[in-house]
Parts: C-alpha cells; structure tokens; sequence
C-alpha cells in the first residue's frame, strides 16, 4: 500500500500529504507513529571535513522507486536547509557550484515487506496485532559525487504507523500531532542518519 503522495489532486483535499494509503479516510479517528528505531542526529556531531567543498543537492521523493513530483515538491525545501545546517559543505545549491560535487538525496517510500527495505532494518512495530493498522517504509539514500573521486553512497531507514480506532500503539513508536508532523519528523531523522554516516567516512573526509 502507497504511503505517501499519490497525485496533486490528492494535495488538494488534505492539508499536507495523504500517506498510509488513500483508501483510508484521514479522520480523527487515525493516529499516526514516527518508528523509534532511526533517531535523529545533531549536526555537532557529524564530523566536519577539514576543508568543506562547495555542493549541489539533488532530491527526489520516489514510491517504490518511481518519481514522485508532489512529494519532491513538497519536502525539497526541508531537504536542502538540513544539508546546508549540516556543516559538511561550504556552500549549499540547487544549480550546479563550480569545482564542487553533487549530492543526490532520494527519499524511497516501500512496503515494509519488500525486500528492498526489511533488510537491515529494526523496528519496535509487532505485526499480527489486532485492528487496522498501516506501516510504510522509507529508505533515504544520499550519494555525494566529487570529480576525480569514486562516489559515496550512505542509506538510512524510518517508518511511520497509522493506526484507525481502537488499534494498539505500535511499540517504541512516538505519537505524532498529526500527519504534516510525522511526516516533517522522518525525513529529518533519516536524513540526519544518512548525513552522519557520510561524515564519518574516511573516503568523504578525504576529498
């Protein structure tokens, strides 16, 4: 089930983003759970190259692997500050930066039963359980490209959960305030993750 943006239309009739599935009706009645197991990551403790290089980010919101232009529209903005608050970077832009790299950011919504997400990943969320309750996956992937250098390619995994009426709380979830927030909330903390694990490699520092 799609977990996310499905068309432009489906902006119109919400507030934000209609995720968990568009044959749910979004009443009072869901709830919706940032997963516990990705945290989100301070940029102090990212480790800041000695000499920082200009960049040029790129960012794409795909469901299942294939583009999705509303989502992109949607959470572009916030992608780009959260690099540029990184630190890891000179200087932060949407166009190509002369003698600088390219740092692709794509943000994949998948089922969490598909293989392309479960692997790896570690979630507080108990299936089986009795009531409706929806999950989706996120896997972000950042590849930052520099000339003369082989790239470097870092993923990180979130989820969120939706439950409708009297389903249990999906275990070490957070509660969100609603979907703008859990949504707003994932990307932050899996792009953070993504972001410190390229820090951290000695192949980045080196460049």
């Amino acid at each position: 089930m799609s977990a996310f943006i499905r068309s432009v239309s489906a902006l119109r009739r919400v507030s934000l983003v209609a995720f968990a599935g568009l044959t749910i009706a979004l009443t009072g009645c869901a709830t919706h759970y940032v997963d516990g197991a990705t945290r989100e990551i301070a940029a102090s403790e990212y480790h800041k190259p000695v000499a920082a290089q200009p960049v040029q980010v790129f960012f794409e919101f795909q469901t299942k692997g294939v583009a999705n232009t509303a989502a992109t529209s949607f959470l572009k903005a916030q992608v780009v500050q959260k690099v540029k608050d990184s630190g890891l970077f000179s200087t932060v832009e949407e166009t190509p930066v002369k003698g600088g790299g390219l740092l692709s950011v794509k943000l994949n919504n998948v089922p969490i039963g598909d293989d392309a997400f479960s692997k790896g990943f570690v979630t507080g969320l108990t299936f089986g359980l009795a009531g409706s309750q929806v999950s989706d996956g996120y896997v972000c992937t950042v590849t930052y490209m520099a000339d003369g250098h082989t790239p470097i390619t870092k993923s990180a995994r979130h989820a969120i959960h939706t439950t409708i009426g009297a389903a249990p709380t999906p275990g070490a979830a957070r509660k969100a305030n609603s979907v703008n927030d859990a949504v707003t909330q994932m990307t932050s903390q899996v792009l953070s993750t993504a972001l410190n694990d390229l820090s951290h490699d000695s192949a980045f520092a080196a460049q």
